[in-house]
């Protein structure tokens, strides 16, 4: 046989061993075998798909040659960039395409304007274009799918709940290294996310050259253990030290995951020496972090923390009006009033009521008024609020402000009093169906009308952001508001 014949004989051999599927997307047109002398060169696009083919193929590649040949061949491996292109033209390289984001390890693809792609190092992000959706397998978006722009600092609704988390966010876009490691925490919806693609969005954009990577928990400990199995160490520590800038979402993910957590302490550990940013979120404070190495929460305690608290009600106003703006809503000052004080939990609730208000609207054919929000929103308020009774609220409030049991049902009309009843009617009102009647008669026979206008009374509170004088203490409308929610859910 000649020369390519005996190279279509092992690469025959080759995909019999690897299987077509694996053997197409990793040694077909992207590869190329030659022979040179008692050695076989194989010679592959990039510095990445030559560790990969080289750590996964490198046996079954000496298999196939000894196999057709009779006798064993060095096996030396080159780069060689033509190759991009050339696998970028063929069949196969557009048949893998899609499967090569599910098929590589770090479930990351670089798709150009063309629609070409190359097998791309996970250090290598600033490879990836700012004004294209970003492909990288970001917080569960499935490899192989575009994913939406990555969000920016600019774009962040800044309020008290979380001035400091990105002013913090800033300084570490502009300056790497100086608040490391920094960690953002805080419940699910708040802009935890938000902020970290920010940091990386601006750091990209003031230093395209950056090595950053940005990836999950899950996806952390994904590919630390397919390289402690399979891949190798040596190329995952290569890829994850050597960074300038590495972001980690959902930190709590690593509880009780001992293996990896002293990986991540290492890596930490490698780059703090270093003087490279780390940046991490979590759902909690590091010290709450249960099962989580004492070192780690030390080096995490060690940098700057920053809670991110629920939006408060201007905050949710700004990110109301600002995902109104993109979808090109038109919201009145009334309807951004009403759904802003009805619904606090987080932006993706936000979000979703304006879904809930634009399809009613496009459906009834009716612009978007405080009627139609009403109705349209009702059940969405009652089933993100717990099933609660007036008796429980009644108990919050007492419990909360620390006054007398059965004070609220009482016929006192001093301020200390009156003012935590219409805080209890107004809760009772966004928590329960009882109907008017029903709240006036528990909270000392009062009639529906005085619950209306306690109902109104607090809205103005809430919108004015007030601070009432209760007990020789100055009480925020909101703070205690919420307090009085979280004893509402202790109670649960």
């Amino acid at each position: 046989m000649d020369e390519k014949e005996v190279v279509s004989a092992i690469r025959a051999t080759l995909a019999d061993k690897v299987g077509k599927e694996r053997f197409d997307l990793w040694l077909g047109a992207v590869c190329r075998l030659s022979l040179r002398g008692e050695s076989l060169l194989v010679e592959l696009p990039n510095r990445f798909s030559q560790d990969w083919v080289r750590s996964h193929f490198r046996l079954e590649i000496e298999a196939a040659c000894a196999e057709t040949l009779g006798k064993a061949l060095a096996v030396e491996f080159r780069i060689d960039e033509s190759l991009a292109r050339t696998s970028a033209a063929s069949p196969t390289g557009k048949r893998g395409r899609q499967q090569a984001a599910t098929a590589q390890p770090d479930g990351e693809s670089n798709l150009d304007a063309n629609g070409a792609t190359g097998l791309m190092d996970p250090t290598a992000v600033q490879s990836l274009s700012l004004h294209e959706p970003a492909t990288i397998e970001m917080n569960g978006t499935k490899p192989g799918y575009h994913r939406r722009k990555f969000s920016t600092l600019e774009g962040f609704v800044v309020g008290a709940s979380n001035r400091l988390a990105h002013a913090s966010a800033q300084m570490v876009a502009e300056q790497p290294g100086r608040l490391s490691p920094l960690l953002v925490y805080g419940p699910t919806g708040v802009g935890k996310t938000h902020l970290l693609e920010g940091i990386w969005s601006a750091a990209r954009r003031s230093r395209p050259e950056i090595h950053a990577v940005y990836l999950s928990a899950e996806q952390f400990t994904t590919y630390f253990l397919e390289a402690l199995h399979g891949s190798g160490l040596p190329n995952f520590r290569r890829k994850y030290r050597g960074v300038e800038l590495l972001i980690i979402d959902g930190l709590q993910f690593f509880a009780g995951k001992r293996a990896t957590l002293n990986e991540l302490l290492h890596t930490t550990d490698t780059l703090l020496r270093e003087g490279r940013q780390l940046v991490f979120a979590a759902d909690r404070a590091a010290t709450d972090l249960h099962e989580m190495s004492d070192e780690l929460v030390a080096r995490l305690s060690a940098g700057m923390a920053c809670s991110i608290d629920p939006p408060d009600y201007p905050t949710r106003l700004g990110i109301l009006r600002q995902l109104a703006q993109v979808r090109g809503l038109a919201l009145t000052d009334d309807v951004a009033n009403f759904v802003a004080t009805h619904l606090t939990a987080h932006a993706r609730e936000l979000s979703g009521a304006l879904n809930r208000l634009e399809a009613a609207a496009r459906m009834l054919h009716k612009p978007i008024t405080r009627a139609l929000a009403e109705e349209a929103l009702a059940e969405m308020i009652r089933h993100n609020a717990r099933a609660v009774r007036l008796g429980d609220i009644d108990r919050a409030v007492c419990e909360v402000l620390g006054l007398e049991a059965e004070s609220l049902q009482s016929d006192a009309r001093g301020r200390s009093v009156s003012q935590p009843r219409m805080l209890a009617m107004w809760l009772a009102r966004k928590h329960t169906r009882a109907a008017l009647a029903e709240i006036g008669r528990h909270f000392g026979r009062r009639s529906h009308s005085t619950v209306v206008s306690a109902q109104k009374t607090v809205g103005g509170w809430v919108a004015s952001q007030s601070t009432l004088e209760l007990s020789g203490r100055r009480w925020n409308v909101e703070d205690t508001i919420r307090r009085i929610e979280e004893q509402l859910k202790r109670e649960a």
